[in-house]
């Protein structure tokens, strides 16, 4: 898709709709972090029809949409369209919610989103990547502190034949 362009650029995004949703789909299944940023409630107000008083505190639980099975057709499988319509487009889905929402959103969303984007794709088309031989295969459980870390693994990149070379070593 990209040709003999030798660096990928942020707007290759819109020409690799599939890589796209892989990422976020990634970040959806494995987000670090289940639980928002502590919040308290400045004003009393009513949720669903509970009160919440002033004073409240609050701890969103992210983990809860990004799991949801009313807003992800396979919610605890590693799916990719999710993000992609019929047509193979990539669209955002408003429970993807890796960063945070609402005014206390991560202030570096935006750049991360660009940097994750970058790399991961630079990665992809420069390498293939491969279990090592007699592997026992991918540990996927976390390791559970104050985020969700994923375990060590042993993964062997290979060069493709015919990538552009990555720029200096």
């Amino acid at each position: 898709v990209l040709g003999a362009a030798s660096a990928i650029c942020y707007q290759d995004r819109e020409r690799l709709p599939y890589t796209c949703a892989v990422l976020h789909e990634v970040q959806r299944l494995s987000s670090v972090v289940a639980v928002g940023a502590v919040r308290q409630c400045v004003t009393s107000t009513h949720v669903c029809g509970y009160p919440v008083p002033k004073g409240t505190i609050i701890l969103p639980n992210l983990a809860s949409v990004l799991y949801d099975p009313e807003c992800w057709a396979t919610p605890r499988q590693f799916n990719p369209g999710h993000f992609l319509d019929k047509d193979g487009s990539f669209v955002v889905n408003e429970a993807f919610l890796p960063f945070s929402a609402g005014h206390r959103m991560c202030p570096g969303d935006q750049l991360a989103r660009m940097e994750l984007f970058l790399m991961f794709a630079t990665l992809l088309r420069n390498f293939r990547f491969q279990l090592p031989e007699g592997s026992s295969g991918l540990r996927l459980e976390y390791i559970f502190g104050g985020t969700l870390q994923p375990q060590p693994q042993e993964i062997c990149a290979v060069p493709r034949l015919g990538s552009p070379s990555p720029g200096p070593r």
